[in-house]
């Protein structure tokens, strides 16, 4: 017999469910933001976010960790919310977004390393040179610029033939 009362009717606090919706994804993201910057490849830190916490509160949601699906319902929508409210501010405010979306980091400037930075994103030598060989670059002395984006990948911009007036070439790769 299915308790429709205890299917609909949430056993804990919609308040409380907010707030820890809220806690959880505040701390996270703070997390994948200022320390797992370069793990994250291609995918934005914000939708890695969303997802995994949105498969978790489906996931309690389903199996009776809660004991109403509306607690589920309102901690997913929790998430959803901060994850939109983010993503809205940073567009409407630049100095906000600075904070949520790292700026590039230049990793190697005019062929030479800079092993500062590097260190400071824990790349390698040979991680760099990697992903230096994957876009066709046999040394680094082919390379005017190469940065970390704020996303995980790395971008660069070849030395002109002249390495005067001509354009530079960019290629993206993921660290």
């Amino acid at each position: 017999m299915i308790d429709w009362q205890e299917i609909f009717i949430p056993s804990h606090s919609v308040l409380e469910t907010i707030v820890r919706g809220t806690m959880i994804y505040i701390m996270l993201f703070v997390i994948l933001r200022f320390l797992l910057k370069r793990q994250t490849g291609v995918i934005g830190v914000a939708d890695l976010l969303v997802i995994v916490l949105i498969a978790d509160a489906s996931q309690n949601a389903m199996a009776s960790e809660y004991k109403s699906v509306t607690e589920g319902i309102v901690l997913v929508l929790t998430i959803v919310f901060w994850n939109y409210a983010i993503d809205w501010l940073g567009f409407h405010f630049p100095a906000f977004q600075r904070l949520t979306r790292p700026p590039p980091l230049l990793l190697v400037e005019n062929g030479k390393m800079l092993p500062r930075n590097m260190r400071q994103e824990m790349i390698t030598t040979e991680e760099l040179n990697s992903q230096l060989r994957e876009q066709g670059i046999e040394h680094c002395s082919e390379v005017k610029r190469a940065y970390i984006e704020g996303d995980g990948t790395i971008s660069v911009i070849r030395m002109d033939k002249e390495d005067a007036g001509g354009k530079a070439e960019t290629m993206k790769g993921v660290v």
